[in-house]
């Protein structure tokens, strides 16, 4: 589609009606794959340079804003976009059809898993799969590393949360918030050593937005802070969020898988600053080690069916859900169970993307310039490098090896590899994967549309 064309002086300037806006994040959510970076270029691409929706300078704005957010920031970043166009009820549109999509698709796919896994076929494929996956992992982490560890200080914070996470088994909050908390302090006690985070988005001029003309002229005036409006969205949104996962304790007991997967989640939507990378170190952790929902390789295979479908990688917590409730279903039959526990994990996940969102978003301009939230999020994202560093690490022992024992170390218990259980065939197809992502710069998409075959062919002649 060709840019909207500029009016004329004498015009009023006039939002897109609604439903074209559906129809354009419709399109967005269908189209929404390769990742966060895949995502924002998307959006930039279809409401900054195509259509003018909202100004150059106004979107990055807004990512900044969402990228201080726990949870994914490109579907905060819809939501935000589709508030500030048409208010609430835009924010939910926008948000939902960035999720629907993909979490349709996720769920027929966890169904399939369930039904299919032992296949040898199947097998096979989700064995490939697997070193895929690996090569992307270890590839996101060498990618973020290199936009965030720009000073020693932040070097250190990463190195630091990957021995957090490795050898003193922290849990995945603290070490994100306390990172967030040394970067804070950091940039009051030394400056030089917490930059800003880098910029995102598309390079070029300034682009000027329908948006940006209606704030100028002073239009638009839900944007505007509102204590009254913030704490009504509190009161709305607090509930919507928690009350399912409060209903269900009373129901079914506090001890339940019900109450297990909605407490853990909800807590989950709290702290998952850096995406999915970051925060699967901690879920698999706990969904493995912890829950016994699901064995260690299926939460590789999980997150290589995420990266097959639309819509942000975090809906890999979907099909964790759809385990833990499949292999517990109590009275219920266990695709009904795994179908529920899937739909409570996405509410769990994602309803307080909105809560943040409509209660933050008209707040954002004293955060624009803040230089101390600056370097906690700079802080954080550092860590975030250590974390997905220590998921290729625990993704890898998995992977590469057919058994992993804790093992005593100076008063420490690591999980390390019994070295005669290497799997070579596993080993040389994350080489070959990595080899493709790395001196190839090969897309998710037909890495996975590779490995999977090979992954087959391996294992049935090898």
């Amino acid at each position: 589609m060709s840019a909207r064309p500029e009016p004329a002086a004498d015009n009023p300037v006039v939002l897109p009606t609604l439903g074209e806006a559906v129809r354009v994040w419709a399109r967005i959510g269908l189209l929404s794959f390769g990742g966060p970076a895949g995502q924002i270029a998307l959006m930039h691409k279809e409401l900054v340079e195509q259509r003018r929706w909202i100004g150059e300078e106004r979107f990055l704005h807004a990512l900044n804003y969402c990228m201080l957010l726990p949870g994914p920031e490109a579907q905060q970043l819809a939501t935000y976009i589709g508030w500030l166009m048409h208010r609430t009820v835009g924010g939910l549109i926008a948000g939902l059809l960035f999720i629907l999509p993909g979490a349709l698709v996720m769920l027929g796919l966890s169904a399939l898993y369930v039904v299919w896994r032992e296949v040898p076929l199947v097998e096979g494929l989700f064995f490939g799969i697997k070193a895929a996956v690996l090569a992307i992992v270890i590839e996101a982490g060498l990618r973020i590393g290199r936009r965030a560890l720009r000073t020693g200080a932040m070097r250190v914070i990463a190195l630091g949360a990957f021995l957090a996470l490795f050898l003193f088994r922290l849990p995945f909050p603290a070490v994100v918030l306390g990172a967030g908390l040394i970067g804070w302090l950091g940039h009051r006690l030394a400056p030089a050593l917490f930059v800003k985070a880098g910029q995102h988005g598309a390079s070029g001029p300034p682009v000027e937005g329908l948006v940006d003309r209606l704030l100028s002229s002073g239009q638009l005036s839900h944007t505007r802070p509102s204590p009254v409006r913030a704490v009504a969205v509190l009161c709305i949104w607090l509930p919507l969020w928690l009350a399912p996962v409060a209903v269900l304790a009373l129901a079914t007991g506090t001890g339940s898988v019900w109450m297990q997967i909605g407490g853990f989640f909800s807590a989950m939507a709290v702290v998952t600053f850096g995406g999915a990378y970051a925060v699967l170190s901690y879920v698999a952790q706990a969904a493995v080690e912890t829950y016994g929902w699901l064995a260690p390789g299926e939460m590789l295979d999980g997150l290589g069916l995420a990266e097959t479908t639309p819509g942000p990688l975090v809906l890999v917590l979907q099909f964790v859900g759809f385990l833990a409730a499949f292999r517990h279903p109590g009275a219920l039959p266990p695709l009904v169970a795994g179908g529920l526990g899937a739909l409570l994990t996405v509410w769990a996940t994602f309803a307080p993307c909105f809560l943040w969102i409509f209660l933050g978003a008209p707040f954002i301009e004293s955060l624009r310039r803040n230089a101390d939230l600056s370097a906690a999020l700079g802080a954080i994202t550092a860590a975030v490098v250590g974390v997905i560093a220590h998921l290729a690490l625990w993704f890898g022992l998995h992977v590469l090896f057919g058994e992993v024992r804790a093992v005593p170390v100076v008063g420490l218990s690591l999980d390390l590899p019994v070295l005669s259980s290497v799997d070579w065939r596993a080993a040389a197809l994350a080489s070959l994967a990595l080899l493709a992502t790395q001196r190839f710069k090969m897309g998710v998409l037909p890495l996975l549309a590779i490995c999977a075959p090979l992954g087959a062919l391996l294992k049935t002649f090898a």
